[in-house]
């Protein structure tokens, strides 16, 4: 899946809220947008048509209901397959490097790693 920097933009403010948000709740974290106040809904339809999110339901905003809206993707899930996508090994490969060279990796998050690469060398199996 493929989002313009302001869509990014609008994805990590909800996946920073860890909860549905209104376009009023979306717009107000938005500290450092590069977009229009009144692109949002054009933003938001796009982040549907999509895939992105989804409708979370409705929230009471001033005297009337406005939609929430929740990710249909984890940041996780869509950075790590943003890295993967077409098949390009290399990526994932550099950044497993970039990470084992971070000064603060110990001995048991390293552990750890190989606990989950071999879960995942049994699942393939």
């Amino acid at each position: 899946m493929e989002l313009t920097k302001s869509e990014l933009e609008i994805m990590n403010v909800i996946w920073d809220a860890k909860r549905p948000l209104t376009r009023g709740e979306i717009l107000e974290m938005s500290v450092n947008k590069k977009w229009k106040d009144n692109s949002i809904h054009i933003l938001l339809n796009r982040l549907l048509e999509k895939g992105a999110i989804v409708e979370g339901g409705f929230a009471r905003s001033g005297k009337s209901y406005g939609r929430l809206y929740e990710p249909n993707i984890s940041g996780v899930d869509f950075y790590a397959e943003n890295i993967l996508s077409g098949g390009d090994s290399d990526r994932a490969e550099m950044l497993f490097d970039a990470l084992l060279r971070r000064g603060d990796i110990d001995a048991g998050m390293i552990d750890r790693f190989e606990e989950k690469l071999e879960h995942k060398k049994k699942e393939l199996n």
